[in-house]
């Protein structure tokens, strides 16, 4: 799939490694604790706004548009920092969270503990 064009700086967009349809994960952890709230996909475009405005950008797979965090909500997350793995296929968003990061209402995403035996 091409790359749409986007304002991404051309030296982050040639380190990405993006799925089949043009995106990368975003993790999204809060700054204060490190606390892991989130995952989301970004496209070049969601990343090049999330890095010139402060404010997380996404791409919604079910919508097929992009989307500000907090916009309707009014749960926002003020990005602190932003990194990208080794291996280029990962972002790690680092936020002040304002309200609760998951559709749900929770505090984070991951709620749902799952039996680990050691």
């Amino acid at each position: 799939m091409a790359v749409p064009e986007s304002g991404l700086d051309p030296a982050i967009a040639a380190r990405l490694k993006r799925s089949a349809d043009g995106l990368v994960p975003a993790v999204v952890r809060r700054h204060d604790d490190g606390e892991v709230l989130m995952l989301a996909w970004m496209n070049d475009e969601a990343l090049h706004r999330t890095l010139t405005t402060g404010r997380a950008t996404y791409w919604s797979r079910s919508r097929q548009e992009l989307w500000v965090k907090g916009e309707t909500s009014g749960h926002r997350q003020h990005v602190k920092a932003a990194a990208l793995d080794c291996d280029g296929d990962t972002i790690l968003l680092t936020v002040e969270q304002v309200g609760p990061a998951c559709h749900t209402g929770t505090p984070t995403c991951f709620t749902d503990e799952l039996p680990v035996r050691a």
